[in-house]
């Protein structure tokens, strides 16, 4: 009952209702000429321009996702965390390495990348399940090792519950699985508050966004470094387009929520389980989630990567390639 009501909470205030609607197409239609909002447009322009698409597309209920298919074999999905999209599975090799052996499809989850998300609804994790079953289903894959990073295991957690048929195993990295308290949810979810959101995405976020982004990756990436490849090739400012702002920020302020809801139904998973987590992970505690989940669900197998942070696809990707393969065997 909690979970539904913060959940449809969330989705009142982010939902595309018509008072929402049309101030927010009067406050844009107000910031849509200030300096900073045309740097901000001028700067996803480019970024847009100098990183297009390099995948297909997939329409399912009226929604264009894209997403990267590479290789042949048994199918494998990977679904990306909060802020990033399909093209960092690439950027960490874990995508190149897997493709050699499986067939791999990386999703732009719903707002990443280039992939669609209308408004009118919050898309929580069984929203986005729901979306990616019927994409499944199109594209005639069946039981696909799913693998899902930070905020992405709760797509695929969800995904394993509500349409098991499509999951033949999860590879679960890094995740989020239980309701602490978050300093983060406060600070980085008020983009997504409709019209003062409305106002800071095109103009001051992205450039916030910006100044703390060093920050960040080191946060993410400790004890580690960032990669070789992560620092020459992910494309930043594809994560501070204000869309994608959008779609990080309500994601932010559903993570409490969601954690809550899929806690209550972990008992209920089947199939074939493998968390893997950094051992020094600074941005979701490794004993507190994956520890505790594997506690959690007994016929699971924990893999814990010494010295490895939040981002253990970059920092030991061949790990991660194991226990892929493993959930094949």
């Amino acid at each position: 009952m909690v979970s539904d009501t913060l959940t449809g909470a969330v989705a009142e205030i982010v939902g595309n209702k018509r008072a929402f609607a049309n101030a927010s197409a009067l406050i844009a239609s107000g910031v849509a000429w200030t300096p900073s909002a045309m740097l901000s447009q001028y700067l996803t322009n480019k970024t847009e321009h100098e990183n297009p698409p390099t995948g297909r597309f997939i329409e399912v209920d009226g929604i264009s996702l894209h997403y990267l298919d590479q290789g042949a074999g048994i199918p494998v999905v990977m679904l990306h965390g909060n802020g990033t999209m399909a093209y960092e599975f690439e950027v960490s090799s874990l995508l190149g390495l897997a493709s050699k052996n499986f067939r791999v499809l990386a999703f732009d989850r719903p707002g990443y990348g280039y992939s669609e998300r209308p408004r009118g609804q919050a898309w929580t994790s069984k929203e986005q399940a729901d979306l990616l079953s019927k994409a499944l289903t199109a594209l005639g894959i069946e039981q696909a090792i799913v693998v899902g990073h930070s905020w992405g295991t709760m797509v695929a957690t969800s995904l394993a519950l509500e349409h098991p048929e499509c999951v033949r195993s999860l590879v679960l990295l890094s995740g989020y699985y239980y309701p602490v308290p978050r300093m983060d949810v406060l600070l980085l979810s008020p983009p997504s508050i409709p019209g003062f959101g409305d106002v800071i995405r095109p103009t001051v976020s992205p450039f916030i966004g910006r100044l703390i982004w060093p920050a960040l990756i080191q946060k993410f990436f400790s004890p580690a470094l960032p990669t070789a490849r992560w620092e020459a090739e992910f494309p930043v400012w594809m994560t501070l387009r204000p869309s994608q702002i959008l779609a990080s920020a309500v994601e932010t302020a559903l993570m409490t929520s969601e954690a809550f809801w899929l806690a209550q139904r972990y008992a209920e998973l089947r199939m074939p389980i493998t968390i893997m987590a950094g051992t020094h992970d600074m941005h979701v505690a490794t004993k507190i989630h994956s520890e505790r989940l594997h506690d959690h669900v007994p016929h699971s197998k924990l893999v814990l990567v010494p010295g490895a942070g939040h981002m253990v696809h970059h920092v030991a990707p061949e790990q991660v390639l194991e226990a892929i393969a493993s959930a094949a065997a």
